[in-house]
């Protein structure tokens, strides 16, 4: 799977690791200067990435998480309280249970990309504003 970089700021796009290192429907933990990323290979060979710390429990472990879908959207489970939030924009889908231990009830998401075989990080992230 090979990807084009946006025509955007490049230099954001941090390389993470091989892709074929990933294992579908699993996810992994990197770290990004001071923050943690959760990277995720789907089935169909997509990559996402999102922040790895869990909003409702304060805990670093979204990247164990349980992938899984709602209609088309794919999803990750976090293994704590199991609130479900989306890979695609990090918006939370299942805020019921445990409030909310940060100001949002969400995951940053980051765009990612595999190019010549790298997965490849947009470390200034789409939602939130942990890494303006």
């Amino acid at each position: 799977m090979t990807a084009v970089l946006p025509d955007a700021d490049s230099a954001r796009y941090v390389d993470i690791c091989p892709f074929d290192q990933l294992i579908p429907e699993l996810g992994v933990a990197a770290l990004v200067d001071d923050r943690q990323i959760a990277v995720f290979r789907l089935s169909d060979d997509s990559v996402f990435a999102v922040s790895n710390i869990c909003p409702f429990s304060g805990a670093a472990v979204i990247s164990r998480g349980i992938t899984g879908s709602r209609g088309e959207t794919p999803t990750i489970a976090s293994p704590i309280y199991k609130q479900v939030f989306s890979l695609v924009d990090g918006l939370c889908l299942d805020p019921a249970g445990m409030p909310a231990r940060s100001d949002t009830a969400d995951l940053i998401s980051y765009p990612a990309v595999v190019e010549n075989g790298r997965v490849l990080v947009d470390v200034a992230g789409v939602h939130g504003d942990e890494c303006t």
